[in-house]
Formats: structure tokens, sequence, C-alpha cells
């Protein structure tokens, strides 16, 4: 995902934390995560989850986590990885199983 431009910023969306494609997410339930990266050394870090995981070229890590609740949990690449290391914000949007499973039958039609 990428950091949504300030000229199509809504008044709804936070400046340099709002993404293009949130990450969305059943919350009581187990997610399992696998990162890698495609150029260097990135770690994707979620603090309010207590999420940190390295995405580290040609390697595959994976990390477990429960969501207890709804909403949306901001982060950001927490490694410095180049010039653009500060403009690679994360979003998680978690969301209840029924909405989860309609919000995948619509994605799976798109």
């Amino acid at each position: 995902s990428y950091m949504i431009p300030m000229n199509e910023l809504k008044n709804f969306n936070f400046r340099l934390l709002d993404v293009d494609n949130r990450i969305v997410a059943p919350f009581n339930s187990q997610i399992r995560m696998l990162v890698t990266a495609s150029d260097v050394i990135h770690s994707w870090t979620i603090p309010s989850l207590g999420v940190k995981i390295d995405a580290t070229p040609g390697r595959l890590n994976q990390i477990t986590f429960s969501l207890n609740r709804s909403g949306l949990f901001y982060g950001q690449c927490s490694e410095i990885c180049g010039a653009n290391h500060s403009f690679m914000p994360i979003v998680l949007e978690s969301i209840s199983p029924k909405y989860f499973i309609n919000w995948i039958s619509k994605m799976t039609e798109a």
C-alpha cells in the first residue's frame, strides 16, 4: 500500500498515516502473516498491537498475533531502509468475522 497523497486526503483521513490499501482482518481470530521484501530490509511494525517483524530479501519470516477488538491500527516501517522510509505507513483494519466474510466475497468478485 501507499500513503495517500496530501491532495487526495478526505476529512476522515490522517495525514502521513492513511494508506490507499488497508490490511483487513477479522477480530477474535489468530492471524498468521508471512513477510518478505524484494529490495532492502524493512521492519513491519504496529506498536499498539505489539507486532514487529523484519522483512528481509530472500527470506520468508512469519508472525502470529490475535486481534481482540475492532478498529484501525496504525504502524510504519521501523527500519531505516532508504530515501522513502518515512513514507511507508501501515494500516490494519480489524472488523467482525461476519463483515470480513462479506468483504472477502466482494474482493473475489472484483
